[in-house]
């Protein structure tokens, strides 16, 4: 170094330097342990009080949502990709804009809590535990899937989570059968019934209301409103875009959907009063999604890709999680990039396997049929034509 020109000195110093800044270990760095957020308030209807309008969300906490919302969002781009190769086939609804919905939920409950919600269903699986190499194995048809490769988009399962449902609201009337058996078992588990805006005018979720409201069924309605029914608008097509008083006789609460923390704190709040034996509860979470309706819709003929990116920029769940731990000290961007990199690493190594792992076998198309019975034969799509079923 003795002969070399001072400025060479000072630029290779300055870059050793550097790089041991990037790895410095997080032990050394100065983080805080918690921050203190204000949360927009809730909207309510037939209840006296809401949710807090302040929370507290320590380090742990932050890093752990961080991760969960940035692994769904490359989780559905990831899907989205595999489907415009042709390994992905037949419906797909991605949920990408929505992840501070399914994150927050799970956030707010118990794992003894039990969930059923609709097709777009991909978020969700991974909150209530399926890995990201089952989900897109899933998507892909294949035999590592969480089906074994017979569900795939819209009907994903996993313990306490019953789907998944491909028809429109069908979900309404089992949600309120799975709280109707929470009751019934006394154990202080609640069932979340997760839906979307075009699915709040289906007769069904009305019966569903109906019902729960009389036998007092610990029951957490959660209209996912995304403005968008398929392709219309949630103005051409409710009377009433008030989805938190559809339930007339039944309280309800208007939330951020965007916002992680207030729906952490509105899905705590909601569990409670139901836990507490009041009866059910409707939840409105106001959202958006990314991506169009499905795979086949490419989202601009209904909206204009200036609202698209207008949300984005104002109202990203993961960018509002990031800004608001950075800025308290909970972390640091250069943190938050790393925890990119093992997400993406992650989701191309579920890729990877979900491309190249076996499909299954014609024979097991039957299996798991039922799942404790002993084994039987069924009949295939014309009569000479059999599969054993085995649970």
């Amino acid at each position: 170094m003795k002969n070399m020109p001072a400025a060479l000195v000072s630029r290779v110093l300055r870059r050793i330097a550097q790089k041991s800044a990037r790895r410095v270990p997080v032990a050394s760095c100065n983080y805080s342990n918690d921050a203190t957020f204000e949360i927009k308030e809730c909207d309510l209807y037939l209840l006296e009080e809401g949710p807090p309008v302040t929370t507290v969300l320590t380090r742990e906490e932050g890093l752990k949502y961080y991760r969960m919302m940035l692994t769904v969002r490359r989780m559905e781009l990831k899907a989205d990709q595999l489907y415009k190769q042709k390994f992905i086939r037949g419906f797909c609804h991605l949920c990408d804009g929505q992840e501070a919905c399914c994150v927050g939920i799970e956030a707010g409950i118990k794992p003894s809590d039990h969930v059923i919600t609709s097709y777009r269903a991909h978020g969700t699986c991974y909150t209530r535990g399926i890995s990201v190499r089952s989900i897109l194995a899933e998507l892909t048809g294949r035999r590592g899937g969480c089906a074994k490769g017979k569900g795939g988009s819209m009907h994903m399962y996993t313990k306490n989570f019953y789907g998944g449902n491909g028809i429109v609201g069908a979900q309404g009337p089992l949600g309120a059968g799975i709280a109707l058996a929470c009751k019934y078992k006394g154990n202080d588990e609640i069932c979340l019934t997760l839906y979307g805006d075009g699915a709040a005018n289906q007769g069904q979720i009305a019966e569903a209301f109906n019902m729960a409201a009389l036998w007092k069924l610990p029951c957490v309605f959660i209209c996912e409103n995304n403005l968008y029914g398929m392709g219309t608008s949630n103005e051409r097509a409710a009377a009433s875009t008030d989805y938190y008083k559809r339930g007339n006789f039944i309280p309800g609460l208007k939330v951020d959907g965007m916002d992680v923390l207030c729906v952490r704190e509105a899905t705590k709040f909601a569990g409670d009063y139901c836990r507490s034996g009041k009866g059910p509860i409707v939840m409105e979470l106001q959202t958006y999604r990314y991506h169009g309706h499905s795979m086949s819709d490419p989202g601009m003929s209904y909206r204009t890709r200036e609202e698209i990116q207008d949300i984005r920029s104002k109202r990203d769940p993961i960018t509002l999680l990031q800004d608001r731990m950075v800025n308290s000290k909970l972390t640091t961007v250069e943190e938050l990039k790393e925890i990119g990199a093992e997400v993406r690493k992650e989701i191309d190594d579920a890729a990877q396997f979900a491309t190249t792992d076996p499909e299954p076998h014609l024979e097991e198309l039957g299996h798991h049929i039922y799942s404790s019975d002993p084994s039987f034969e069924v009949r295939g799509a014309n009569p000479w034509i059999k599969f054993k079923s085995i649970s």
